[in-house]
C-alpha cells in the first residue's frame, strides 16, 4: 500500500491506496496560514511538517498491512527558505502573499515579465518565487544569506524526511525552467536580478526519482528507515494525473482555494508574444506538459462570503437554488485576492466588484453572482489554455452540484467528476507506483466517475453573460490602481 500525502495551503490530507489504485483509508488536518498586515501571508514549516506526521500516523494506525512507499504532493509557488539541514531560516512565504505587488508591477512596466515569459512560457505574479526572492534580496537580504536552498513546500518536507536537497521539475517550472530542456534558463534568472543568488536554486530531480526515508524522517512519521519516497509533481499536475487527464487537449478544473484550469499538451511550443500569464508545467512524462491558468481565487471567495454573511459553507448549495441564472441582475468580478490576479492575465491591482445590486437583491443572488463570475473566469482561463478534449474537475467547489452545473453551463461542456476522494494524492501515488515499476490500474478509477451534463436551456443565456463579464472586466482593468 502507498500513502499519498497532499500538503495543501490550509489542509494536509493522507490517503492510502491499494495495488488497484483505490483508496482504503484517509485522514486530514488543518495547517495554519498566517494572514498578516499589508497582504503578507506566511506559514511555519515545522507546523506544516507536523500536519504531515499527524495524518500519516493516523492512517498507518488503521492499516492491517505494510506501507510500501510514501508519495508527496502539495501546494506550489511561494518561497520556503531552508538551511543545509532543512530548518527554516524564516517563515515560509505563501503563494498568496502580496508583499511583491509593486515590484511585479514595475517588472511588467519595464518589460522584465515579458522577457522571462519569452524564455520560460510562464508568467510571474507577486506570489511566485522570483518576485518574493527579489523583494527579500532588497529588503531582507540576511534571510537569503542564511539559506542553503530557496524552494517550495513539497521539497521542504522532502528534505526534512530524507535529507535530500532537490526540487521537482513541476515546481521549478515557474518561472525559471525552460520546459523543453528541463534546465534553468540563466538569462531569465538574470532578468530579475538574481544571478548572484543562483546557488539557492536546487537542481530538478530526474522524472520519477525515488528517495528514501532517513532516521529523522522515519522517526517523525513512525515508518521504517529506507522506505521509498517520491516528491512531486506539485498539486496542480498531480490532480490532473489523479483525475484521469491523459490525452492532449484534455483539461481539469480544480475548484479549490485557487481556481486552477489546466490542459495537457504534447508540444513545448508557445506564443512568446502572447499574454505573459499562467504556467507551462513539466509533468513526470518526457514530452508532456500542462498549460496551466490558475486564477488566484476559487473557493476562497466562497469562504469570504460565508464569513461576510455569517453562514456555513454547507449552506451555499441551498442559497444557489434560491436564485436563477443571472442572479437577479447582480453581476460580479471575482478578484478577491490581496495580491490581485495571475491568470489568464497578471495584475497585482486587480480587485473584485459587485454591480446591479438593489433593495430586492437577496443573499442567494449575491452568492450566485460570485459563483457565476468564477465560472466565467474559468472559461477565460480554459480558452487561453486551449481546452479541446474531456474536462475533469475536482476540489471542494464541485461538492456543490448546482455550482458544478453552473461551470458546465458556462463552459458549454460536460464535466467528469472522479468518484474516489483524494485526486491530488492519487496523482502522486500513480507517479510513485510507476517509479517503483508497479503501475496501478487507472481504468478502475475511471469506472467510479460521474458526469455533470450541460443544461441546454442555459447555454445561450450564459453566452451573453460571458460577453457581459468580458466587457465588465475590460472596463475595470482601466480603473485598477495599486
Amino acid at each position: 500500500m502507498i500513502i499519498g500525502v497532499d500538503i495543501g495551503t490550509s489542509l494536509t490530507k493522507a490517503v492510502v491506496f491499494d495495488k488497484a489504485g483505490m483508496s482504503v483509508a484517509s485522514a486530514c488536518t488543518t495547517s495554519e496560514v498566517h494572514h498578516l498586515p499589508s497582504g503578507l501571508v506566511e506559514q511555519d514549516l515545522d507546523q506544516v511538517l507536523g500536519t504531515v506526521a499527524t495524518v500519516v500516523r493516523e492512517v498507518v494506525a488503521g492499516l492491517d498491512g505494510p506501507v510500501t512507499a510514501l508519495a508527496l504532493t502539495g501546494q506550489g509557488d511561494g518561497l520556503w527558505l531552508r538551511d543545509e539541514s532543512g530548518e527554516a531560516v524564516r517563515p515560509a512565504i505563501s503563494w498568496l502573499d502580496g508583499r511583491a505587488n509593486s515590484l511585479l508591477a514595475q517588472w511588467q512596466a519595464g518589460g522584465v515579465a515579458r522577457e522571462v515569459f519569452r524564455r520560460t512560457a510562464s508568467g510571474m505574479f507577486p506570489g511566485c518565487a522570483a518576485a518574493i526572492m527579489s523583494f527579500l534580496d532588497t529588503h531582507e537580504s540576511e534571510s537569503l544569506d542564511r539559506a542553503a536552498v530557496a524552494g517550495y513546500c513539497v521539497d521542504a518536507v522532502l528534505q526534512r524526511l530524507t535529507g535530500e536537497i532537490t526540487v521537482d521539475a513541476s515546481d521549478a517550472s515557474l518561472p525559471f525552467l525552460d520546459p523543453a530542456t528541463r534546465r534553468y534558463d540563466e538569462d531569465a534568472i538574470a532578468a530579475v536580478g538574481l544571478s548572484h543568488r543562483r546557488n539557492l536554486f536546487a537542481e530538478p530531480a530526474a522524472p520519477k526519482t525515488v528517495f528514501r526515508l532517513d532516521e529523522r524522517g522515519a522517526g517523525l512519521l513512525g515508518l521504517p528507515v529506507g522506505l521509498p519516497v517520491t516528491a512531486g509533481p506539485f498539486d496542480l499536475p498531480a490532480s490532473a494525473i489523479g483525475a484521469g487527464v491523459r490525452r492532449p487537449g484534455d483539461g481539469i478544473l480544480t475548484a479549490g482555494t485557487t481556481l486552477a484550469c489546466q490542459v495537457l499538451t504534447d508540444s513545448a511550443e508557445f506564443d512568446p508574444e502572447g499574454e505573459p500569464a499562467g504556467m507551462f508545467l513539466c509533468t513526470p512524462e518526457e514530452g508532456e506538459f500542462l498549460r496551466a491558468m490558475p486564477a488566484m481565487v476559487g473557493t476562497a471567495g466562497i469562504d469570504w462570503m460565508c464569513r461576510l454573511f455569517g453562514i456555513e459553507v454547507e449552506e451555499i448549495g441551498s442559497l444557489l437554488d434560491t436564485s436563477r441564472p443571472g442572479a437577479g441582475g447582480v453581476r460580479a468580478l471575482p478578484f478577491l485576492s490581496a495580491s490581485g490576479e495571475r491568470a489568464p492575465f497578471v495584475d497585482a491591482s486587480a480587485r473584485a466588484q459587485f454591480s446591479g445590486l438593489s433593495l430586492e437583491s437577496e443573499r442567494g443572488d449575491i452568492v450566485r453572482a460570485l459563483c457565476e463570475s468564477i465560472a466565467y473566469a474559468a472559461r477565460q482561463c480554459f480558452e487561453a489554455a486551449g481546452l479541446t478534449g474531456t474536462l475533469y474537475a475536482c476540489g471542494g467547489g464541485v461538492r456543490s452540484l448546482e455550482w458544478t452545473r453552473i461551470f458546465a453551463d458556462v463552459l458549454g461542456r460536460p464535466i467528469v467528476i472522479p468518484g474516489d476522494p483524494g485526486v491530488g494524492a492519487r496523482g502522486a501515488v500513480i507517479v510513485a507506483a510507476d517509479a517503483l515499476g508497479e503501475p496501478v490500474d487507472r481504468e478502475l478509477w475511471a469506472e467510479s466517475a460521474r458526469v455533470v451534463e450541460v443544461r441546454p436551456e442555459n447555454v445561450g443565456f450564459y453566452e451573453q453573460g460571458y460577453a457581459d463579464y468580458q466587457a465588465s472586466l475590460a472596463a475595470a482593468r482601466g480603473l485598477w490602481r495599486l
